[in-house]
């Protein structure tokens, strides 16, 4: 893994050996979100946690972990974490700007449940979008009830606010889009305007 110091000395083309006090600030919001997602973990004992920068500002979320997830206890890994990876390369988006996750940790929980755990991920992570990914998952996410959230409708590829400083753009489920040619172009199709996206980003 990539040091998160390094990650922004690059990112802004200084020396990571003399952060600013904006770097200083960065790296206590830093040290925080990592504490609270590892007190997060230990709290629930969750078998699929949560991977990527815990400050991303890309927010992956699908509905719940396939069976290669579950047996390494990590979101995304496996086929959809590799064909994800590749996208993200193909638009030209830092990885290290993104964290992955389930709706459901366990995959066979209570979605009543979990509601509470996704809302302390989004506090935590403070993502500028959301990649909604599958029908399951929106609903989820509009069931959360997230502080000023408008609902997420099922608009594939067209971004939507969904809080005053959190966008949304919802996708195919990526599980489902694997393995038929179709269900592939209908993922990137929708995926592809993240890419735009990251573009306008400022660069703040």
């Amino acid at each position: 893994m990539v040091d998160p110091e390094e990650r922004r000395a690059r990112a802004s083309g200084r020396s990571a050996a003399k952060p600013s006090n904006g770097d200083e600030i960065q790296e206590r919001y830093l040290r925080r979100a990592i504490s609270e997602i590892n007190e997060l973990g230990d709290e629930l004992h969750v078998p699929v946690l949560g991977s990527g920068h815990p400050l991303g500002d890309v927010f992956l979320l699908k509905y719940r972990p396939v069976h290669t997830e579950i047996a390494e206890g990590v979101a995304f890994f496996g086929r959809s974490g590799q064909a994800l990876l590749k996208s993200l390369q193909r638009l030209a988006v830092d990885p290290l700007a993104v964290y992955g996750t389930n709706c459901l940790k366990f995959g066979t929980e209570d979605p009543a449940a979990a509601r509470g755990w996704l809302t302390r991920e989004l506090h935590i992570v403070q993502p500028k979008l959301i990649v909604v990914m599958g029908e399951p998952a929106r609903a989820f996410l509009n069931s959360v009830a997230f502080p000023l959230a408008a609902e997420v409708a099922p608009l594939e590829g067209e971004l939507q606010r969904f809080t005053p400083t959190i966008q949304a753009l919802v996708t195919p489920d990526i599980d489902e889009a694997l393995d038929e040619a179709q269900a592939k172009t209908a993922f990137w199709n929708a995926f592809k305007v993240l890419g735009t996206w990251w573009a306008e980003l400022p660069p703040y």
